[in-house]
């Protein structure tokens, strides 16, 4: 049952969404690009680009999603999820990230992956601990981006503050990792906040590093992942026309991720534009050029992880109303899965809870 007011607030949260929209169109209208050359830039898009860029993304997704299927082995005892279940997990997270504000995703691939658990008691917290690990392994290729950014590219000074202080961000997570997982044992979670909360999830999850063979593997899967990730945005600059060097693709990369760490609402529409042309602007881009491309990069990020998202989706046996209702990662129940956010789907004939292969 929804807390009182809680209609009241979302109207208020909708309104306020609205209106911003509105004014950022009007802000974007009069002092925006030249809106008839953004036009005639979608004109001469080159498809077999796009169709590359496409493929490369597909490939980064299947990469991180062996990363974390990797920390997941380390994890729990088995039975243990196979390869696909882990993909379809995975990728309907991808699909809720897309299309919900918040860290939904990250509580639907648990839940994906719960439902197929059964009844395994604290499978639900641990799940959400490897989310949390493979995050933390984000940070490896992560400073390797930017090592090579800095070495490479041309960094507007204004980014640098903003990358630096997100190195220093990411190397306090990556301890504080490092230190939960040492702690053996848990402690009660019960009327823990959501920081101390996330904390306890993590210590659940991270058995990954115990094993410093299975941690170089999902730290090399994920390298494999921003790599391939890079790649495409490498090769979707070449189908909008713009030849800026490799060190160029990286640099919209990085402060790409950076912009979009915390999604503020759906897609983050408007900022991952902004985020895409303003360091291309150093490589002599217009900004309607830069935009363009912004918004191509998007659309086909958008069209590979709601594409093969909803695809999984629907072989879950899931709903987007069903993705609507689930609390973000620090609100959780740990203990077990929260009962209003239970997944209640048949299961297909000859579908099992897990699988090795």
């Amino acid at each position: 049952m929804r807390a009182p007011g809680y209609r009241t607030r979302v109207l208020a949260a909708a309104l306020f969404v609205v209106l911003f929209l509105v004014a950022a169109g009007v802000v974007l209208w009069l002092h925006g690009p030249n809106w008839s050359q953004l036009g005639s830039t979608f004109n001469s898009v080159r498809w077999g680009w796009v169709a590359v860029a496409l493929g490369l993304n597909l490939l980064s997704i299947v990469a991180r999603a062996m990363a974390w299927k990797t920390v997941i082995d380390q994890a729990i005892e088995p039975p243990r999820p196979g390869y696909r279940a882990v993909i379809s997990a995975f990728s309907v997270g991808l699909f809720a990230n897309a299309v919900l504000p918040g860290r939904i995703g990250e509580v639907a691939r648990v839940a994906v992956l719960t439902r197929r658990a059964g009844k395994r008691k604290g499978i639900w917290a641990t799940l959400l601990g490897t989310v949390f690990a493979h995050r933390v392994f984000d940070l490896f290729p992560v400073l390797a981006l930017i090592a090579f950014v800095f070495a490479t590219a041309r960094m507007p000074q204004w980014a640098v503050t903003t990358v630096e202080l997100f190195v220093i961000v990411g190397l306090a997570l990556f301890v504080l990792a490092l230190l939960v997982a040492r702690q053996r044992g848990g402690s009660p979670l019960d009327g823990l906040g959501p920081v101390r909360r996330l904390i306890a999830m993590a210590r659940q999850g991270l058995g990954v590093m115990h094993a410093p063979l299975a941690a170089a593997i999902a730290v090399a899967f994920q390298f494999a992942g921003w790599a391939l990730q890079l790649l495409a945005v490498y090769t979707a600059m070449r189908a909008f026309g713009i030849h800026a060097p490799l060190p160029a693709a990286a640099l919209v990369l990085l402060l790409l991720n950076v912009a979009i760490l915390f999604p503020l609402w759906p897609g983050n529409v408007g900022l991952y534009q902004a985020a895409v042309a303003a360091p291309l602007l150093s490589y002599g881009v217009a900004t309607s050029r830069g935009v363009a491309f912004g918004v191509g990069l998007q659309a086909i990020e958008a069209s590979v992880g709601i594409g093969i998202g909803m695809i999984f989706l629907a072989r879950e046996g899931l709903s987007y109303a069903i993705l609507k209702e689930m609390p973000e990662a620090g609100q959780v129940d740990l203990k077990s899965e929260p009962t209003r956010h239970r997944i209640h789907v048949k299961k297909r004939p000859g579908a099992g809870d897990s699988d090795e292969t």
